[in-house]
């Protein structure tokens, strides 16, 4: 077993096709495009970071030249309208060993302007062996100009079931035991994003050699899920003496307090599902409005306090 050794995240990380977690739209547009030697010249591929983007312009850049011909630059450091133009010059040189010459260019919306009107030059007549792969979080941020000339892919953040049965995957492989209540602690806390689920779930190996619940929430910061579903229980019973004892206990742990709305959330939709209970409804409405209030809030604790007594109240 080797849990420490290499990060899950390299050494998992896919290198063909195959091996991808999602994104199968975007997959098998590439397989065909490839396949019927119909690749465009410059393609961009955006969404939250953790879904693929750079992984499948790795796959897609090898698919289609050799490494000596696949230059990877990141645009939080080479933004400048000299760097643009350095690389504008090296694209008039054929590649060495392969039909094209492939840029990824990793968070692309960090160009500056002049590097983005000096770059639009070479997407409107580029040279037939050159490739570009823009990554990008940010599509937004990326001028008009420069939209129109590429082929846009949307990453969607990977949904729960898929990264469930992949985190699982390899826990199998590496001999580790888990919780499947675990990885779904893991996976909801993940939000969609492979990279982070794995470092998530490295942190807890690192904290402990298994992935159980209780580990999960000793590193998360987590409060019981017993205690979440205590605290639910007490509201529906509007019993306010046991809903500010427990909320009381919940708060006193020092958790990030929109951490602690957010399992409250999940474990309301979990019990309406299990129950029809229509009075949860109500509550995860309450509790659901405040969630923007709490991220400026200089008092969350009180705000948090106060939404369980409306939701006794109502």
């Amino acid at each position: 077993m080797n849990q420490s050794i290499n990060s899950l995240y390299r050494k998992y990380r896919p290198t063909k096709f195959s091996e991808i977690v999602g994104q199968q739209h975007i997959v098998k547009t590439l397989q065909n495009q490839i396949k019927n030697d119909s690749v465009n010249h410059a393609y961009l591929f955006y969404g939250t970071r953790g879904t693929g983007k750079t992984t499948i312009a790795k796959i897609l850049a090898r698919s289609l030249a050799e490494p000596t011909d696949i230059f990877e630059l990141d645009a939080a450091s080479y933004n400048s309208v000299d760097n643009v133009r350095e690389i504008i010059e090296k694209t008039k040189y054929p590649p060495s060993f392969s039909k094209y010459k492939v840029y990824i260019i990793d968070e692309v919306h960090m160009f500056s302007g002049a590097a983005f009107n000096a770059f639009l030059k070479t997407l409107e007549e580029p040279p037939s062996h050159i490739i570009f792969i823009l990554c990008t979080t940010e599509p937004h941020k990326l001028p008009q100009t420069i939209l129109s000339r590429v082929l846009r892919f949307d990453f969607r953040p990977i949904s729960n079931i898929e990264l469930e049965k992949h985190l699982a995957g390899i826990l199998k492989k590496e001999g580790i035991e888990y919780e499947d209540s675990a990885i779904k602690m893991i996976i909801n806390e993940g939000r969609g994003s492979v990279r982070d689920s794995l470092s998530l779930a490295e942190s807890v190996l690192a904290f402990d050699k298994k992935v159980t619940q209780v580990n999960v929430e000793q590193v998360l910061g987590k409060v019981n899920s017993g205690t979440i579903q205590a605290l639910i229980k007490s509201v529906l019973e509007k019993n306010i003496d046991q809903t500010m004892k427990t909320t009381e206990q919940i708060l006193s742990g020092g958790n990030n307090v929109i951490s602690i709305l957010q399992d409250v959330l999940r474990e309301i939709k979990s019990e309406f599902i299990k129950t029809k209970n229509n009075e949860l409804v109500k509550i995860y409405k309450i509790f659901a409005d405040i969630e923007m209030n709490l991220k400026t809030s200089v008092d969350p604790k009180t705000m948090f306090e106060g939404a369980c007594l409306i939701a006794i109240a109502g």
